[in-house]
């Protein structure tokens, strides 16, 4: 019933049904031609933006790779527990994703679904996840991680990839070197590295920056480029190619290819450091909190990692809070309701986002207070200024840099 046949009626009382109801459908007419006139005018995106309205939730599916570590379930409770609650959007999560065939099955999944973007924290072959929707005409966007230089090169016109933001390889560079300085210039001499997924593209260049910050080299080279090559075509850290002043006693490498025996071997070397390129807090904080090793991570402000740094041996942790995922969830939508991002070259956005640091509980819950239930930091009233028709890549940009 429309609200100027509803108000007649209450005034004019029964009688008046006949008339209201003539009233009625001439403001309805009056309303079609509206939208009809807007149409003709240009005005698509105000059409899909009241079509979709009036049928349906925005769909997205969601690849993730990692289902249990802290900081995946972090930005998972933030996109179902708050976007999902102050947005018109449903989110689909994927289980663990294991290779490249898994995330194709998974897209396609999606797309007979209904899906109108597909989020990605899955990195397997990023290269077929963004031409798989092309593909299926569904919208595609880097959260986790991102394409390497000459993957973005590829892709950055395609019409379905909306962009990626997080921290850049070269971020994640700085991050792995920023914690092996930090160990370094606290005295350690000897340290265990893990891994976690490598060949994983940022796990590899954060491994690459612990070297580096350690002081060591890598089968002599030092630079990030050629330590980081070195690793990918070894698929791994090969221990004697490691030199410096400090010593490397143990490499552990992802989790599932580590077994409790090696991380008992590696305990046993009694190490002055764990240091973690990322999931430690997961899977490995309860052992090192018994062997009394200081260790660190490259993971999430979440409450479990509060507690193995107030409680335990966690001395450091680089992190990204729950929320750093908001700008992504921006540039899909955006391009739901018809507003594609590009910079002004035409590209797919690429922004890159900076870890935070804590050492200590104080500075750690600044970070996970700030960023904890019904206020994240990236909040509806701040992802307002960026979902709309006319926001632009540069309005995107300067929010991004801002946090």
């Amino acid at each position: 019933m429309c609200s100027r046949y509803k108000e007649d009626r209450i005034q004019g009382g029964k009688e008046d049904e006949a008339k209201n109801k003539k009233t009625c459908k001439y403001v309805n007419l009056l309303e079609l031609m509206a939208v009809s006139m807007l149409a003709g005018c240009g005005q698509k995106r105000r059409l899909v933006l009241i079509s979709r309205s009036k049928k349906e939730s925005a769909k997205i599916g969601v690849l993730v790779a990692d289902v249990s570590g802290e900081e995946a379930q972090g930005f998972r409770s933030y996109y179902e527990n708050y976007i999902a609650d102050n947005y018109d959007v449903e989110f689909s999560y994927t289980d663990a994703l294991e290779s490249a065939e898994d995330e194709k099955a998974a897209i396609e999944k999606f797309a007979s679904q209904g899906c109108q973007a597909i989020i990605s924290f899955s990195s397997s072959d990023r290269a077929q996840q963004i031409e798989t929707c092309e593909k299926y005409g569904v919208y595609y966007a880097v959260a986790s991680g991102v394409l390497d230089d000459q993957q973005y090169e590829t892709y950055k016109t395609y019409e379905h990839f909306v962009g990626q933001v997080g921290p850049s390889n070269e971020t994640e560079f700085e991050a792995g070197k920023d914690m092996g300085a930090y160990y370094k210039e606290a005295g350690v001499s000897k340290v265990a590295l893990y891994g976690a997924f490598v060949p994983n593209p940022m796990h590899v260049y954060r491994v690459a920056g612990v070297l580096a910050g350690l002081g060591c080299t890598y089968g002599g080279a030092s630079d990030m480029d050629a330590i980081v090559g070195q690793i990918f075509q070894d698929q791994t850290v090969d221990l004697s190619k490691v030199a410096g002043d400090v010593e490397v006693v143990a490499y552990l490498q992802g989790y599932g290819d580590t077994t409790t025996d090696e991380l008992n071997a590696a305990i046993q070397k009694t190490p002055d450091a764990f240091i973690s390129v990322g999931m430690a807090t997961t899977f490995f904080a309860q052992s090192l909190n018994e062997a009394g090793i200081s260790f660190s991570d490259i993971d999430s402000f979440t409450a479990t990692n509060e507690t193995a740094m107030k409680e335990g041996k966690l001395t450091y942790l680089s992190g990204k809070y729950s929320s750093s995922i908001g700008p992504v969830f921006a540039l899909v939508m955006n391009a739901i309701d018809g507003n594609v991002i590009r910079d002004e070259d035409g590209n797919a956005p690429s922004i890159s986002q900076k870890y935070l640091v804590a050492t200590d509980v104080e500075t750690f819950d600044k970070y996970y207070v700030s960023d904890n239930g019904d206020s994240p930091i990236y909040d509806k009233e701040t992802l307002d200024n960026i979902i709309g028709e006319n926001v632009t890549f540069d309005d995107v940009k300067t929010l991004v840099e801002s946090k």
